[in-house]
């Protein structure tokens, strides 16, 4: 995989978009079972912009039916505090969340678990409430939240995230009324 936090904005924007070789990649730390679940991704991927710059957001991937800002982080811990680094991180999940608030969006926060060669390296989280209705509603329902900690700052546990390809079925079950509803 590609080093850096670039190199891994980059590597989730092209399993996104449903790069085929990013996802052929990407299906090797899969088991067997969960592969198809990609396959049949390429048929509905998202169109991805960087987005990267100060205090935004790394990434905007959206479809017909989605909109979602990202953030992106990279880790070898099990859990990235957002106190570290001065708070800095914690001031822009603040700014993020006031601004997908406003427009009615669900910003996600997306971390890549880094220097472990087995199982599915990233997860999501939701980092705000989101809209109180919709298919952002349902989504957001089902997405682990951006925990806190006493203090209220902002907490990823790499454990307790969703694993993207049950996040894209998720996504494609909202869309797709024949792929059926997933299961919470």
């Amino acid at each position: 995989m590609s080093s850096g936090s670039s190199g891994y904005e980059r590597e989730l924007k092209e399993l996104l978009q449903a790069n085929p070789e990013a996802l052929a990649k990407y299906a090797k730390s899969l088991p067997p079972s969960d592969r198809p679940l990609l396959e049949s991704f390429r048929k509905a991927p998202f169109l991805v912009v960087r987005a990267a710059g100060s205090l935004g957001f790394d990434l905007v991937a959206m479809r017909s039916e989605f909109a979602f800002p990202l953030e992106v982080k990279a880790s070898a811990s099990d859990t990235i505090r957002f106190s570290a680094a001065s708070g800095r991180a914690a001031l822009q999940l603040e700014q993020h969340r006031k601004a997908v608030a406003r427009v009615g969006l669900v910003i996600l926060y997306a971390y890549r678990r880094v220097g472990r060669g087995h199982g599915e390296p990233w997860r999501l989280y939701a980092g705000g409430v989101g809209p109180s209705t919709g298919r952002y509603r349902i989504l957001n329902r089902w997405l682990p939240p951006v925990e806190a900690t006493k203090e209220g700052n902002g907490v990823l546990r790499w454990a307790a995230g969703m694993p993207l390809t049950r996040f894209l079925t998720i996504v494609a079950g909202l869309t797709e009324p024949a792929a059926g509803t997933p299961a919470p």
